[in-house]
């Protein structure tokens, strides 16, 4: 919708209107140019645009992973199917296009990797996920500075502070099965808190990743997320890494994760957790300094994607590099 019509890096694209030009993939990526949820700084509408084309190399499909071993866009078969309309300024009928997406892509038996866009995405990725995988039965492990468990925000119920809230609202995911990674900051409050802790949310704030190590949080909560669930959605927002690494995005809060540490954590997720689903959100490329935040982002898609080819090359061979 805003840039040239590039696909990821190159691989083949496909059409969601047309079901058999999608069939029998393995992986199908999504654009979701909207950034009407935000409530600072705009411009993650130009997201998808910078996640699938920046990078130094050759837009030829092919991405071989040093330490896994693997060449996710060969070995799966990865196809793009551009961007959903988004129009700005309808933020109801964006998020059920969405949805609708989503939906179609998990229902031909393909896992969808959405390129926000801010926030407010992750509510139909998840819905759209669940519709197949089950109500109820998809965790969500979430990587950001921010809680995103807000109730209304401008007057309205949807917005990039308040899909996490909405998820459970609806159904769609379990609060006690809602990981939350790298939190710190200043929001939310006290209210907001007590519904998260009131549901079962588990958050790992940045003091407790410092404490404990990232390590040791994830593999606890790796164990949660798979608990009584049948997949697990990764929801990442790059301000989770510290803005002196990711300066291009809406909402920078200092004191994050390092990017090294943000890759190994994705890849980790990938490798040893049955993902269903993906997005990768809130790069705002106005906001960025010599693309840093969109490499970063674009690495984050290619970590994952390399993780889940290495889970299915050799599940039961699988090992942290």
């Amino acid at each position: 919708m805003f840039g040239p019509d590039v696909t990821f890096l190159g691989v083949p694209r496909c059409d969601l209107a047309e079901p058999d030009s999608y069939a029998g993939a393995d992986v199908v990526v999504v654009g979701a140019p909207f950034d009407g949820g935000t409530s600072h700084r705009p411009g993650a509408r130009f997201g998808p645009q910078a996640i699938r084309s920046t990078d130094y190399l050759p837009h030829d499909g092919s991405r071989p992973h040093l330490a896994l071993r693997v060449d996710p866009l060969r070995e799966l078969r990865v196809l793009d199917a551009g961007d959903v309309e988004m129009p700005p300024g309808d933020i109801e009928r964006s998020l059920d296009a969405l949805r609708s997406a989503v939906s179609a892509v998990t229902r031909a038996g393909a896992l969808p990797v959405v390129l926000g866009g801010d926030h407010s995405i992750a509510l139909p990725d998840v819905q759209g996920v669940a519709e197949h995988v089950g109500w109820g039965r998809v965790s969500v492990v979430h990587f950001d500075a921010h809680a995103d468990t807000g109730d209304v925000q401008f007057g309205s119920l949807y917005g990039h502070g308040q899909p996490m809230r909405r998820l459970v609202e609806s159904g769609a995911a379990r609060g006690d099965r809602f990981l939350q990674v790298g939190l710190r900051g200043y929001w939310p409050g006290p209210e907001t808190l007590a519904w998260m802790a009131e549901r079962g949310f588990r958050s790992y704030e940045m003091s407790e990743v410092v404490a404990r190590g990232l390590d040791a949080c994830l593999t606890e909560a790796f164990a949660i997320a798979t608990d009584e669930c049948d997949g697990v959605f990764l929801s990442v927002d790059v301000d989770v890494v510290d803005p002196g690494m990711a300066p291009g995005t809406g909402t920078p809060e200092p004191g994050g994760l390092t990017s090294r540490q943000l890759l190994d954590a994705v890849r980790r997720c990938a490798l040893e957790l049955p993902l269903v689903g993906l997005d990768v959100v809130e790069l705002a490329p106005a906001y960025d300094s010599a693309e840093v935040t969109a490499f970063l982002a674009n690495r984050v898609v290619l970590e994952a994607l390399s993780g889940i080819c290495a889970r299915r090359r050799a599940p039961s061979a699988v090992r942290r590099p």
